[in-house]
């Protein structure tokens, strides 16, 4: 049982005010800094949020002071107010105007390694000179004599031609009838939409958590990126009125395959995570909590990452956020009760 807070309305106006005055004044010429200077952390908002718009995920951050739960919990919030209007056509990662797209089971795929934007491969070292003022100004980016092509073939596929993947099944159905669980309550063993929709929109520390946990060995396969793809995807809509296909835009996707041994009579098996905006960490780690949840058991050995019900209700951002910090509110109640049993046990042992 929980006692709401009464009597200290003017307390609680103050600590809001508060909290406000030390995040600084929200302006929208800090939300549009953000949005700006930040696109990774926007698309971080905006994954968890389940809502593609880079102003409002830039809002939510700023309004928050950077509280990427409670940016998360606005978000979806104002994402629930919003009717559907249509739904959009599937994205084939063939079509998808490619940024980065590489893979580490291969050193030579069809259409080569796009390294993309990244810092992997760099020094991570704390630019000091910045603090200092003594930093130059950054050389101009020089583009590439030859353009890269804007799409490139999937490399499952190329596994597939060789006999090394089983054959994708096609799927006829409509968009509109995809199970959606932002409207439908779960249920366990939960349709395999229902799973990707729980991860592409998970905690992304409690996706790498559990994932992580996998790689080191508390898990039945052992992943190896097949194809890590970062792109701008064409949202295609199917006009009401006239039935005709038209692009409404683009937005920025990112997508995770990864590859295990022993899954079937192919040899492999594969697992996939997508996702609004560039998450590579979160997708990686998602793709390995797909496969190895899609995995037989056949000793019985049982870990946490492997039971979808685990790992789909631990990485609710906003549902475990919020129990969370429910801890913070009045318990004094049923606290004070524990109390009373716990003196009347000692009083009783020890007199």
């Amino acid at each position: 049982m929980y006692i709401a807070a009464k009597g200290g309305e003017e307390a609680i106006q103050q600590s809001e005010h508060l909290y406000h005055l030390l995040n600084g004044e929200l302006t929208i010429d800090t939300v549009r800094m953000i949005e700006k200077s930040m696109p990774y952390l926007v698309d971080r908002v905006m994954g968890e949020g389940s809502l593609y718009s880079p102003e409002l995920a830039a809002l939510a951050i700023a309004q928050t002071g950077g509280d990427l739960y409670e940016a998360v919990l606005l978000l979806r919030a104002y994402r629930a107010t919003q009717p559907r209007l249509a739904y959009a056509q599937p994205i084939e990662p063939g079509e998808v105007l490619t940024v980065r797209r590489i893979s580490a089971a291969f050193k030579d795929i069809p259409g080569g390694q796009v390294l993309g934007p990244s810092l992997d491969y760099s020094h991570r070292l704390l630019k000091l000179d910045v603090l200092d003022g003594t930093r130059e100004p950054q050389e101009a980016f020089q583009p590439a004599e030859q353009p890269a092509p804007p799409a490139y073939p999937p490399v499952a596929g190329w596994l597939r031609e060789q006999g090394l993947l089983a054959e994708a099944k096609a799927d006829a159905t409509q968009a509109a009838d995809i199970p959606d669980v932002t409207t439908e309550n779960v249920l366990f063993p939960a349709p395999r939409p229902h799973r990707l929709q729980a991860m592409a929109r998970a905690d992304t520390g409690g996706v790498l958590s559990l994932g992580y946990s996998i790689m080191r060995g508390y898990g039945l396969i052992h992943p190896t990126v097949n194809e890590l793809r970062l792109g701008h995807a064409e949202v295609t809509l199917t006009h009401p009125v006239t039935g005709e296909k038209f692009s409404a835009g683009r937005v920025r996707v990112s997508q995770c395959e990864v590859v295990s041994p022993g899954g079937d009579e192919k040899g492999y098996a594969i697992g996939f995570a997508a996702t609004l905006g560039w998450n590579e960490v979160k997708l990686i780690a998602a793709s390995t909590l797909d496969l190895d949840m899609a995995s037989q058991d056949g000793d019985g050995a049982k870990h946490p990452a492997h039971e979808e019900e685990f790992v789909m209700y631990h990485t609710e951002p906003v549902e475990s956020s919020g129990f969370c910090i429910h801890f913070k509110l009045p318990h004094y109640v049923t606290f004070a009760s524990g109390l009373d049993n716990i003196r009347k046990v000692i009083q009783a042992t020890y007199g």
